[in-house]
């Protein structure tokens, strides 16, 4: 039996370990600050009053007083449904249902806490997370052989530090200890794997799509980064902001858990050769998130009115390909994607309607890194379109609440690719609404 044709078939489950949500492109969420998702993420390197800049750019903590404490709390609800249809490796016609609503309503919180002492030094730490997805489709549907299940998160604590080097500018940096656990899943099409080999094909469940299976992997690991920032502040009224994170790489070690119906494994059994593949076992995948450039504006117009702006570049393209490494003697599985580096901008708006209420609003880019050849259902990725609006509460002078809403819109996303032998091909209807609440109280 073909080694080659078991990896292609069984084995290709590496493209979950870079799938994504269609909050952000690729698989990074920006939902770290409610404050700023009103606005767009319009000038988060360079905004004042925001403790996320602990990982957004440390530079910017020098500009607080006191002790600041601010917690946010994002719920993403992602909207995505397939509508195409798909052939085996006979060109008989798929079956299955469209999958359902792939996407879930997920919480995303953040915790930051920033502190500035009297000798221009602040310092800063704060729980986010910066890259992470929850996507399952419905059981059999057309699109199984290429993704059921994918649930991705990366959890950092960030550590900062920041000094003013003079009134008008200051320079930050940042540790970041980051938590990567991942889970999983497709189905695998036994049937074909079975029908391609001349001594099985006779049997009467050696057909695609006649005995499916599962695959499912679960891996976890700890990476470390570092980012640093500079913010600059060439008047009262505008200040500029830089910031760069870098890369983080994560060893995933855990399991595979196969599922394979008795039938199969009984032909497996009888086979010396083959006898030892497709068993439960260790697993290794090596991830790499990518860095992140961040340069944003804010201009205080009048003492009411607000600009600010945004323009962020992602290194998608260090995601070159994902494998992953079996402990039992099954092929190493090797997903190749070829993503590609991507900028973000973005604008925004604020305006001071009364000493309790701030309204503010955005608009904002977002490239994908992924093509057409190399997209999957695990990532319906597209070019997508940011709008938000949101307001400030000033319950007092030592607490604030903050609210947010965004619509997220990709641009007509769809896929054409083929696994295991299997074509899926059509579009997806996809979108996004996202609403925060924050709260941040000075003492």
């Amino acid at each position: 039996m073909s080694v080659t044709r078991i990896s292609v078939l069984a084995l290709g489950i590496a493209g979950a370990l870079a799938a994504g949500q269609v909050q952000a492109a690729g698989f990074q969420l920006k939902e770290n600050s409610v404050k700023s998702m009103g606005s767009a993420f319009a000038g988060t390197a360079a905004k004042k009053g925001d403790s996320s800049v602990v990982v957004n750019n440390p530079a910017a903590m020098t500009q607080f007083e006191g002790t600041v404490v601010q917690a946010d709390l994002t719920v993403i609800d992602l909207n995505y449904e397939f509508q195409g249809s798909g052939t085996d490796p006979l060109g008989r016609p798929l079956t299955g249902s469209n999958g359902g609503n792939a996407g879930d309503v997920t919480p995303v919180p953040a915790l930051s806490i920033v502190h500035k002492l009297d000798n221009g030094v602040a310092l800063g730490a704060m729980v986010s997370a910066p890259f992470g997805l929850k996507t399952e489709y419905d059981a059999g549907w057309v699109g199984r052989y290429a993704a059921l299940t994918s649930d991705v998160k990366i959890v950092d604590l960030t550590l900062s530090g920041a000094i003013d080097i003079t009134d008008r500018f200051s320079v930050g940096l940042g540790v970041i200890a980051s938590r990567a656990d991942v889970t999983l899943s497709k189905a695998v099409d036994f049937g074909s794997l079975l029908f391609a080999n001349p001594a099985t094909r006779p049997l009467p469940f050696a057909l695609p799509q006649a005995a499916d299976g599962t695959a499912s992997v679960q891996g976890d690991d700890n990476g470390f980064g570092w980012l640093v920032g500079a913010h600059f502040r060439p008047t009262d009224a505008l200040s500029i902001g830089v910031s760069y994170r870098s890369e983080i790489d994560y060893e995933l070690s855990g399991t595979v858990d196969w599922t394979v119906p008795a039938n199969v494994a009984a032909v497996f059994g009888a086979n010396p050769g083959t006898a030892p593949l497709f068993r439960d076992g260790d697993a290794l995948a090596k991830l790499t998130t990518p860095s992140i450039l961040q340069v944003g504006a804010s201009w205080q117009v009048t003492d009411a009115f607000a600009l600010s702006a945004t323009y962020a570049e992602t290194g998608w393209s260090s995601l070159r390909e994902v494998r992953i490494d079996f402990a039992n003697p099954d092929p190493d599985s090797v997903e190749p994607f070829e993503w590609r580096d991507t900028y973000f901008a973005a604008l925004g708006a604020e305006f001071k309607l009364n000493d309790t209420w701030t309204l503010r609003g955005g608009v904002a880019y977002d490239e994908t890194p992924t093509s057409l050849a190399h997209r999957t259902p695990r990532l319906p990725d597209a070019n997508r379109i940011f709008y938000a609006v949101g307001a400030t509460w000033k319950v007092s002078d030592a607490f604030d609440v903050n609210f947010a809403y965004s619509r997220i819109e990709p641009r007509d996303p769809k896929i054409d690719t083929t696994s295991g032998g299997s074509r899926v091909a059509g579009n997806f209807d996809g979108n996004a609404n996202l609403y925060g609440i924050s709260a941040q109280y000075r003492f």
